[in-house]
């Protein structure tokens, strides 16, 4: 079970109150408001992803890991359908981005080197991992060609970009579904885990799906809740610390959205799960390129004030072209080992710093 590899968040759960109570007392505190509500999210977002797990321990395997990457991606569709109420669109993209780039990069690279510093090499499924990493480069067409069409159509294409928008949208959640279809049906022995590897073991009492389910709804309302507050203070916060949204999108809400994800698979490499590391980082990056992205491009037309496109900015299209890239490369021999990781996060810090230098 991988509540049972996360280490407790629970004590951050004092800044649920402190961020609702700052809100009410003291609205113009933006920057104040803007960091507890960003801690208050990564506790609930661990209570969100423990009561899916428990949800997934009745069901089937196949079912489980879909349980546990869409509920595992929860948190950034609530602060992105917030961004989008607010009109803030180019946020939602930074956010995507930013996801993305945590997934394959800060969260695979830190798994690959805390598992590596205590196992000479970690093995783990090919067959999958490559599997994986073409859905990744599918993902990165998807979200490059826009981009290309926006720089080479002009200003005559303008009023073509929503409408590419939205047809593309439709062909990435038609190829999510093909590959739910093919990992948990038709292949999904590719996806079972390295034989060599240890089982994993159930420890403690299972909840309810009762007691799973109300966890989950209350998790998943004070999570819209807090996000909403999070994106009505985050302007405020990046002009007070000198950052632009971009980089707030790109690294703070990223890293944020997938606090407590990416602690399950740090730990899972540590355990020398690395098929769980490999498949928590990739899984969740596949299903935000092809269903977190698609669907927030279909609900910008019912919640925002205007819909919202895929061009994203030209450091955005480089920083996923060269993630996907390097994370391919590196799984794409089934095992890794510790310098792999240090490499991986060595490319995090270096996009995080473009990101950081570049101007609003």
């Amino acid at each position: 079970m991988r509540t049972l590899l996360r280490p407790s968040l629970d004590w951050l759960l004092i800044f649920v109150p402190v961020t609702l109570l700052l809100e009410f007392l003291a609205p113009a505190a933006h920057t104040l408001v803007f960091w507890t509500a960003c801690l208050a999210i990564i506790p609930l977002a661990a209570w969100l992803g423990r009561a899916t797990e428990h949800l997934a321990e009745k069901t089937s395997e196949g079912t489980g890991a879909l349980l546990n990457a869409t509920f595992g991606n929860a948190a950034e569709m609530i602060i992105a359908l917030m961004a989008l109420k607010e009109g803030l669109g180019d946020l939602v993209k930074a956010s995507l981005t930013g996801s993305i780039l945590g997934n394959l990069l800060l969260v695979l690279g830190a798994s690959a080197l805390w598992g590596g510093l205590k196992f000479k090499t970690q093995k783990f499924s090919i067959e999958a991992a490559r599997v994986q990493a073409t859905m990744l480069i599918l993902a990165a067409i998807a979200l490059v060609v826009p981009a290309v069409y926006h720089h080479l159509a002009g200003p005559l294409g303008q009023r073509s970009e929503a409408g590419l928008s939205l047809e593309i949208a439709v062909v990435l959640l038609a190829s999510y579904a093909l590959g739910l279809v093919f990992s948990l049906r038709t292949h999904r022995h590719y996806f079972c885990g390295h034989a060599g590897q240890p089982e994993k073991s159930v420890h403690g009492q299972l909840w309810s799906i009762r007691k799973s389910l109300i966890v989950l709804a209350v998790s998943t309302a004070l999570v819209g809740w807090i996000s909403e507050i999070l994106v009505g203070s985050v302007e405020h916060a990046a002009h007070a610390f000198g950052m632009t949204s971009l980089f707030v999108g790109v690294i703070i809400v990223g890293i944020v959205g997938n606090a407590a994800e990416h602690s399950t698979a740090i730990l899972a490499a540590r355990k020398n799960k690395m098929d769980l590391s490999v498949g928590i980082a990739a899984g969740s990056t596949i299903q935000i390129a092809l269903f977190v992205a698609p669907v927030l491009v279909l609900a910008s037309y019912w919640i925002g004030p205007r819909p919202m496109d895929l061009v994203f900015t030209p450091a955005e299209v480089l920083a996923i072209v060269m993630a996907v890239w390097i994370a391919g490369h590196i799984a794409g021999d089934g095992e890794s080992n510790w310098l792999e990781g240090a490499q991986l996060l060595a490319v995090y810090l270096v996009i995080a710093i473009v990101f950081y230098f570049l101007p609003g």
